[in-house]
């Protein structure tokens, strides 16, 4: 029996009402032959809810506790959901992580997970079992103890046990009906994409993109797991949403195939720095010890021998760099100067391996609207340049006209 994983979010779960919807999609996919395995998120707004009352009862809270109680709003939607489909009849069961179990190392409230054993879902399917449903975000630590993903995590574990039992796909149903050029609230002429590679949506995705979580892409391309991205609230068809997959499945890509952004960045540089070996270790040695994202890097030469070291991270991490500069004693500098009103807009496609100029049809249309870029940093597939965040929405707007994103390949 083929084996399909099916993950609901958050507003798919959001209400009885919404989980009875979801519930008769999976009814289909059992019709249809499979055993599924649901993975749930909590219902919209609980975790936040949940998170606020553990702050309010200790704000230095234990983390082991943090994760005990966080990870309740998935179980409550995991047996809501299993009695919803016993009451249709189909044979489902809710599981927790701890019972699969989802086997985690033991950073709490950002654990990674190790393995998922398939032998208690397995005897449970081979004893008649249609459905498993699992609360997503959490599992175990070696200690015995939950843990939880961290925020998204649920795709992580959809992505997860669609690898641990070879799933033919993994479907994530969310409030949005795909995977999009860009932001379709900045701009009318954002297009669904039919397919997108899985380089690409690790880079829109880790560039701002919310669709799908950071590291349930990876584990997505590091097993080959085809990703499908629909909508929980439109009507069925069977290529609705949009596939994520491995390059060679798309016959032809685009130079560019998205646009992403992100408005919370912060630009900070030190003046003045000595130029010799290991200075950029002294600097970003301290900022990755204390949880420091930092993301593009610029040095420059300046006057006397002296180097400015430019880079950027999220401006709620601006205090956390700063006193880790200071703290660690290692650097000598003239100023430290931040600015936190930039934003970092993104052009992202495997397309740009083969064609040359997307650079410079980039900074063209930037220059077109009067836009000045601060930082700039590449990849492969991938340009990123940091610019003033009131000019964001515009530069999102003039690069998905100047790369003619509306036009399907």
């Amino acid at each position: 029996m083929s084996r399909l994983v099916m993950k609901f979010g958050g507003t798919s779960v959001a209400t009885p009402d919404r989980i009875k919807r979801a519930a008769k999609r999976v009814a289909r996919e059992v019709a249809n032959g499979h055993d599924v395995i649901v993975i749930v998120s909590a219902m919209a707004g609980k975790t936040n809810e949940l998170v606020g009352w553990v702050n309010e009862t200790s704000p230095m809270y234990d983390a082991r506790e943090y994760d005990a109680v966080v990870s309740s709003g998935e179980n409550v939607t995991a047996g809501l959901m299993a009695l919803t489909l016993q009451e249709m009849e189909i044979p489902a069961r809710s599981w927790q992580g701890w019972q699969v179990p989802l086997k985690t190392n033991g950073a709490h409230g950002a654990a990674r997970i190790e393995k998922i054993p398939t032998a208690n879902l397995d005897e449970k399917f081979a004893a008649g079992m249609k459905v498993a449903v699992v609360a997503g975000f959490q599992g175990i630590s070696p200690e015995g103890r939950i843990t939880t993903l961290g925020r998204g995590g649920s795709d992580t574990t959809a992505v997860a046990f669609a690898a641990a039992f070879d799933a033919v796909r993994c479907d994530i149903y969310t409030d949005v009906d795909g995977v999009y050029t860009t932001d379709p609230r900045i701009t009318a002429k954002a297009r669904k994409l039919d397919r997108i590679a899985f380089e690409e949506m690790l880079e829109l995705a880790s560039l701002g993109a919310k669709v799908l979580q950071t590291r349930s892409v990876e584990l997505a391309m590091r097993f080959g797991v085809k990703l499908r991205v629909l909508s929980s609230f439109e009507e069925y068809d069977e290529t609705a949403g949009t596939l994520v997959c491995a390059e060679d499945e798309i016959m032809e890509s685009n130079v560019v195939n998205g646009v992403a952004y992100s408005r919370d960045e912060a630009k900070m540089t030190l003046l003045g720095v000595e130029d010799r070996p290991g200075i950029a270790a002294a600097i970003f040695g301290p900022l990755a010890e204390a949880g420091v994202n930092v993301d593009m890097i610029v040095q420059n030469i300046s006057e006397g021998g002296k180097t400015d070291m430019t880079f950027s991270c999220p401006v709620d991490q601006v205090a956390r760099a700063k006193q880790a500069i200071e703290a660690s004693g290692a650097v000598e500098y003239g100023e430290l100067v931040v600015d936190d009103n930039v934003a970092k807009v993104s052009v992202v496609g495997i397309g740009m391996r083969s064609h040359a100029g997307a650079a410079a049809r980039m900074f063209a249309a930037l220059k077109d609207e009067g836009i000045n870029i601060r930082v700039i940093t590449t990849s492969e597939i991938k340009i990123s340049v940091l610019i003033d965040r009131k000019y964001m929405e515009l530069a999102v707007q003039a690069l998905h006209d100047a790369f003619e994103l509306e036009k399907a390949r």
